[in-house]
């Protein structure tokens, strides 16, 4: 029986010398097997903790020698077993949970005086200097020559890049760092993200920039990314659209997705009130969404888009008269916030409820409505504007909708009031 964790073994008579402990563990391995007691030339159960200054262990004696387990705290992987010769504490901390309670549990028959032949017992013999380092937070991979074809990712990753090694699909090995906090697999061939990149439920940063990507999927979107994922960098790839659950991604602050072939922005992209910086120039977007001017960045670029100088003359009408009941009824449920699911409703009505439209008039349309554009200095939803052209403007065209043509009405009449503005 083996054990990697950190271990602190701390004498309990230092404090009788005015003495105090380290109180910082050490990478070690700890194992629990038999050796040869020299003085009763018997074997015995022993506990050996070898760490990288001591690769060739120090033993303790187990039979009727614990004096006490402490395990308050053994689902975090901490535990305290306290010897009566010599008088430590062997305090052990970010243990694997399963593998210390097991560890444990074995440590307990051998203080019983178990069979022997009942216990998972180990070879006690000195360890390899890599099994006691300390734990690898970061990997950079920057050559197709040093990726790793037969061996695992370390497990105790939090940060990995894998750039310029030619995957054009993510290493299904990456998918099991659960401690990944960042993936960076930028400068590379791939085509599709897997749903499973959204089970790290760590992730807080994914760059993703430089590859060949045409969808961003809805099961990312509403994976446990929603929770964690702040930074995300789809630059250089070959996205035209993306889900309108992108904007369920709500811890999102630096979001990248230049020089992609983009044709319009989220339509509920102000659903995401923690964006900070937003960057999707040299794209395809000829018009921002309404939704668009709820927004509170610190940084905005959008230069390069093909964006047209809107008129709000010029509009595009869907009404019918009378509006048909499904229009009225989604209206009733979009203005009344009625909980609604596809459990209760058929799936295509919650589609179009999640895309409803606010009219100036605070009512909701749906399926049925006006859309015109008009134009908004972006210094309104941005401190800084990267200039959106080459003469030096800071306007871009965003959408408006209209309930009824008594509100568009009323929107045109004071339009012409203000000279066009």
């Amino acid at each position: 029986m083996k054990l990697q964790c950190d271990v602190e073994v701390v004498n309990r008579m230092l404090p009788t010398f005015g003495m105090k402990s380290r109180g910082k563990g050490t990478r070690a391995v700890l194992s629990i097997g038999k050796h040869l007691d020299k003085k009763s030339e018997r074997s015995n159960v022993y506990l050996m903790i070898c760490t990288a200054k001591d690769r060739a262990g120090s033993k303790y004696k187990l039979k009727d020698n614990i004096e006490r387990f402490f395990t308050f705290f053994v689902d975090e992987g901490k535990a305290t077993v306290r010897l009566k010769e010599p008088a430590v504490d062997v305090c052990l901390s970010k243990a694997d949970v399963n593998s210390l309670k097991s560890f444990l549990s074995a440590a307990r028959l051998a203080d019983r005086g178990s069979d022997a032949s009942s216990l998972p017992l180990s070879t006690l013999t000195p360890v390899r200097a890599r099994d006691v380092e300390q734990p690898k937070k970061k990997l950079s991979i920057v050559s197709k020559k040093d990726y790793p074809l037969t061996s695992n990712f370390p497990y105790s990753l939090e940060q990995l890049r894998v750039s310029y090694c030619r995957l054009s699909r993510v290493d299904m090995r990456m998918l099991s760092l659960k401690a990944l906090r960042k993936l960076d697999l930028s400068n590379n061939h791939i085509t599709k993200l897997p749903a499973t990149i959204g089970d790290l439920s760590c992730l807080s940063e994914l760059i993703l920039h430089h590859n060949h990507l045409e969808a961003f999927s809805e099961a990312l979107c509403l994976s446990t990314l929603q929770q964690t994922l702040q930074r995300l960098d789809l630059s250089q790839n070959r996205l035209r659209y993306l889900p309108a659950q992108f904007c369920q991604l709500k811890e999102l602050v630096d979001f990248k997705v230049d020089d992609n072939e983009l044709v319009c922005l989220p339509f509920h992209i102000g659903r995401l009130s923690k964006l900070r910086f937003l960057s999707a120039a040299h794209n395809q977007l000829s018009v921002l969404p309404g939704d668009f001017r709820k927004l509170t960045l610190e940084n905005l670029d959008l230069f390069g888009n093909p964006f047209v100088q809107p008129n709000p003359l010029d509009h595009s009408m869907r009404l019918t008269f009378p509006l048909s009941l499904q229009e009225l009824t989604s209206r009733a449920v979009a203005s009344f916030r009625l909980a609604h699911g596809p459990d209760v409703i058929p799936a295509h009505l919650c589609r179009d409820l999640e895309v409803a439209k606010l009219c100036d008039c605070k009512r909701f349309c749906i399926s049925y409505y006006i859309k015109t554009a008009v134009n908004m200095n972006l210094h309104k939803v941005s401190n800084t504007v990267v200039l959106v052209d080459d003469m030096g403007g800071t306007d871009a065209p965003v959408q408006k909708y209209f309930c009824s043509l008594f509100c568009y009405s009323e929107f045109l009449d004071l339009f012409i009031q203000r000279g066009g503005r």
